[in-house]
């Protein structure tokens, strides 16, 4: 009787963190992709030149640009400017898209600059 029961809560445990873990992993996707997604996800993308950043008290706007296909997508952070967003060479942001105001609210960025131990990367 005992053996069942442990065997049981196992099984209970074991489903419980993987219901968790499929909640919590966030895929990489294009920024055609996240515009169609409802769930949060990655987006990998260059910085937008072109587009003025903008900072309120509370949110960072900027755009980002995807370098395979060249679609914009504007990115709404919750936060102020991180220090190396200028010097970046790739920005991943991790959030949800909200279609009622057209851009992808981010949760956090990540910022990817060139190493100081490799050659810079060519201008994008």
């Amino acid at each position: 009787m005992r053996k069942i029961f442990l065997a049981a809560l196992l099984l209970g445990f074991v489903v419980f963190a993987g219901m968790n873990l499929t909640e919590s992993v966030t895929p990489y996707v294009s920024i055609a992709e996240a515009v169609a997604s409802s769930n949060n996800v990655q987006v990998k993308g260059l910085r937008d030149k072109n587009f003025t950043q903008q900072q309120t008290c509370d949110e960072f706007t900027f755009s980002l640009l995807d370098e395979v296909t060249g679609e914009t997508m504007k990115v709404k952070f919750d936060g102020i400017k991180p220090d190396q967003f200028d010097d970046a060479y790739h920005i991943v942001a991790v959030g949800k898209y909200d279609a009622a105001d057209s851009s992808f609210h981010a949760k956090k960025l990540l910022i990817k600059c060139p190493s100081k131990y490799e050659g810079q990367k060519p201008p994008a």
